[in-house]
């Protein structure tokens, strides 16, 4: 199985608002860039569709090291939060249409989250933000 490294971010300019996302995915010496926004979103939306669309750019079965500066994604997954939504049916939890494709996608792909401090001096974190600001910029502007 390929393991492939995936950085994400998501960003928002109002909280709802206009919002962009990006992914960094990288196998061996490849790397790909993928972003895209909405008009109206959230920043955890945002987060999370950052995450969904880098797994869903990945053509078979991989190991995937998911680095993030969101708390909220990665929590869900490190302190185990998302078993506990799930059994409850994701009741009085936001975002559950966005939580149930992470789900499916991480019952194809072997997932491991690494959560990374935001806007330090992490480049490719950095370079995240900076491909999901530019789609709020391209939604204003349009």
């Amino acid at each position: 199985m390929k393991n492939v490294i995936l950085y994400t971010d998501g960003a928002c300019s109002g909280n709802p608002g206009a919002g962009g996302w990006a992914s960094i995915l990288i196998y061996g010496e490849r790397k790909k860039e993928i972003s895209g926004g909405e008009v109206l979103t959230t920043n955890n939306r945002m987060e999370l569709t950052a995450v969904i669309e880098g797994l869903k750019a990945l053509k078979e079965r991989c190991e995937v090291d998911i680095y993030s500066d969101s708390a909220y994604v990665v929590n869900a997954f490190l302190e185990n939060w998302i078993d506990g939504w799930n059994r409850r049916g994701f009741k009085n939890v936001k975002n559950p249409d966005l939580w149930n494709e992470l789900i499916a996608l991480g019952e194809v792909h072997l997932l491991r989250f690494h959560k990374v401090k935001g806007h330090s001096d992490n480049e490719l974190n950095n370079r995240c933000d900076e491909l999901a600001r530019g789609e709020i910029n391209k939604l204003n502007q349009g």
